[in-house]
């Protein structure tokens, strides 16, 4: 399997390399050249572990690593460090499944993919001989950070630096980030929006200058955002092993198609589920969730990705997003794998803001279906489904809910269907306790200890005693001073 750039630069590349780099050198994101099939048949996951299971997906990735190579990752990434027993369990209600991800060590779903990316990173810097220290840069919406700094806290030959939206994230990730140990950490919060710091860090990587500068000094960029393919894959996984687990529990039949609903706004989770589909899963509709910054949903209906509109900030500050990176990949896919077209569309996002993907891409988008909610309207499904079932969601994933019960009323669709679920409802605590009616306290971890209190669910581990732990990192800077910050990072 070799891997390209969605923007054309020429260059076939191993997935190792793919990874090591994270964004190609003509800023577009690695694509396999082709998407595979299945390794097997749905009905032959259904016993396997959750390792298991993701070792033979990632295999059909990543086909120059060995399956000892294979098994090796994925077993020092789903261990003990999450608290279920099955790493994904799939939840049922009345009206959807719900595929809980966020049992890892940071409470959130970029845990699935970033505590196997940094010995993905370790085995793919050994096969290609790589002996520069890498500097993983991330931007962050909230719960990316905090994934990538655990993953990544005093992994030998890297640093981490990590920028996120200072005013943009919740007090309980905004915490655990800036609380972070290691010797190799680094966390700054931007004065701007998380699309600013994406584009501050994209903007590193292309910096010629800087590149040479790197280079002097035997260090190499990489990234653990989801535009770094090892990221990417390893979500597909768990969407192939909650179909595995619904068939094994007798909920569908084998090669029953069912949807799949993703609150999203980087648009990586539900691109790693179309992934799935194109590998022959059986899926009707993808159902793409978005909060008030609704630019997906406009883009799905109309084909026209606009983004000069108001940057609102909800209570599911993760999906305050306005420049949707993932969306690259899909469009290189959709249009024939045209590099052309793809550098043409980012060079008008870039300088205009804006494209028109056209009319054969606009109808390839059929099959998902785009739809957003507001906070009233996640807020009020959030507290229904508590009231009913007494089961607790966080916000990202009321998006998703309220967007699904929207869809259900329009099309009757009767397909069941799986809701991603992307965080505990503890990482928003202020926000979820409101939704079902309770008063909030003087901060958030107090209101945390209510929250317990109320519903008798358990605090996770990583989040318990996190307002004790002291902070390490309180630099706020200019968005602007992203390379700066870089450099002094890294000692340069």
């Amino acid at each position: 399997m070799r891997y390209v750039s969605t923007r054309g630069d020429l260059e076939k590349t191993t997935s190792s390399a793919a990874i090591i780099r994270g964004l190609a050198p003509d800023r577009g994101l690695y694509v396999p050249e082709s998407i595979p099939a299945l390794p097997c048949g749905e009905a032959e996951l259904t016993n396997l572990s959750y390792s298991s299971a993701a070792e033979k997906i990632l295999g059909v990735f990543l086909t120059e690593f060995s399956e000892e190579e294979l098994c090796t990752c994925a077993a020092n990434a789903y261990d003990d460090k999450f608290d279920t027993e099955v790493i994904a369990p799939v939840i049922k209600t009345e009206k959807a499944y719900f595929l809980e991800l966020w049992h890892g060590p940071t409470a959130a779903f970029k845990d699935m993919a970033l505590s196997i990316l940094p010995w993905l990173l370790k085995t793919a810097l050994v096969k290609e001989g790589e002996n520069k220290k890498i500097a993983v840069l991330t931007a962050t919406s909230g719960d990316t950070g905090k994934a990538a700094l655990s993953g990544f806290a005093d992994v030998s030959g890297t640093e981490i630096v990590v920028f996120y939206p200072k005013d943009g994230v919740s007090v309980v990730q905004e915490r655990q980030m800036i609380t972070q140990s290691g010797n190799n950490v680094h966390v700054y919060g931007i004065r701007g929006n998380f699309d600013e710091a994406q584009t501050g860090v994209k903007n590193v990587f292309s910096d010629q200058s800087f590149a040479e500068e790197l280079t002097k000094n035997n260090i190499r960029l990489s990234s653990a955002n989801s535009i770094n393919i090892g990221r990417l894959v390893p979500q597909v996984a768990y969407y192939v092993n909650a179909y595995a687990k619904l068939l094994a529990s007798g909920e569908i039949t084998d090669g029953e198609k069912i949807n799949i609903c993703v609150p999203t706004g980087n648009f990586g989770n539900i691109l790693a589920a179309w992934y799935a589909k194109q590998m022959g899963l059986p899926v009707a509709r993808l159902l793409c969730a978005s909060n008030e910054n609704k630019i997906l949903t406009d883009f799905i209906n109309t084909g026209i990705y606009d983004r000069h509109r108001e940057f609102i900030l909800t209570s599911s500050p993760s999906m305050d997003i306005l420049v949707s990176s993932n969306l690259e990949r899909l469009l290189w896919h959709l249009s024939d794998c045209d590099s052309e077209r793809i550098a043409f569309l980012m060079a008008n996002l870039d300088k205009d803001g804006f494209y028109d993907a056209g009319a054969e891409t606009k109808e390839a988008l059929r099959e998902f279906y785009g739809g957003f909610s507001d906070m009233t309207a996640s807020h009020a499904a959030l507290k229904k489904l508590w009231q009913e079932e007494r089961y607790l969601l966080d916000t990202h994933t009321a998006v998703a809910y309220s967007v699904y019960l929207n869809y259900l009323t329009e099309t009757g669709d009767k397909t069941k269907t799986l809701i991603a679920s992307t965080a505990s409802p503890y990482k928003f605590a202020g926000s979820v306790a409101g939704a079902i009616g309770l008063e909030c306290c003087e901060n958030e971890f107090s209101t945390i200890k209510k929250l317990k209190e109320e519903t008798g669910i358990p605090v996770p581990g990583c989040l318990s005693g996190l307002d004790n732990m002291p902070v390490l990192h309180e630099d706020v800077i200019e968005k602007a001073e992203i390379l700066s910050a870089v450099k002094l990072a890294l000692r340069l």
